[in-house]
């Protein structure tokens, strides 16, 4: 298939889109375990794997350093933030540091923040609860497992042959 890179967006996608908060405003997120397998598996057979979030989360960190991503962008393309990098660039500036163009990426995004990025990629996804206008893009392939619940493993599945 000739990925080199896969990179994912994180609410409705690595989670079902849900923020679970503690009366004292803690944010709790949940993650499936099939994905972060699935990500284990890619970078075991040589496939950088990253994470690309408007959020800048503590939750989404951690998360990020137990599975031990190559690439780890918080805060891009977020709304709130002018001037912050969009997450096309920022996968721009992974690819220039990997020597790799974007058609070597699968991307999984699921709103409009990332339609740009999905648009550019050579292999793009997204959750079957993605919104309409990111399963509008063109040669988007829109996956059978639902964000938070595996579709990350499905993608991770595909591109290592095993589906």
């Amino acid at each position: 298939m000739g990925i080199k890179l896969f990179l994912t967006d994180v609410d409705g996608c690595l989670t079902d889109g849900g923020m679970y908060y503690t009366a004292e405003g803690d944010v709790m997120k949940r993650f499936c375990v099939y994905d972060g397998m699935g990500m284990v598996l890619l970078r075991k057979a040589g496939i950088a794997c990253g994470i690309l979030t408007s959020e800048n989360s503590p939750v989404v960190k951690a998360r990020a350093e137990k599975l031990k991503l190559d690439y780890v962008y918080l805060g891009v393309g977020s709304r709130d933030h002018e001037g912050c990098l969009t997450k096309l660039e920022a996968a721009k500036r992974i690819c220039a540091k990997m020597e790799i163009s974007l058609d070597e990426v699968c991307y999984v995004g699921d709103d409009v923040n990332d339609i740009d990025l999905l648009r550019a990629v050579g292999m793009p996804c997204c959750p079957p609860n993605a919104r309409p206008q990111v399963k509008a893009v063109p040669g988007i392939r829109v996956l059978s497992t639902p964000g938070g619940s595996g579709a990350i493993r499905e993608v991770c599945d595909e591109i290592l042959g095993d589906s």
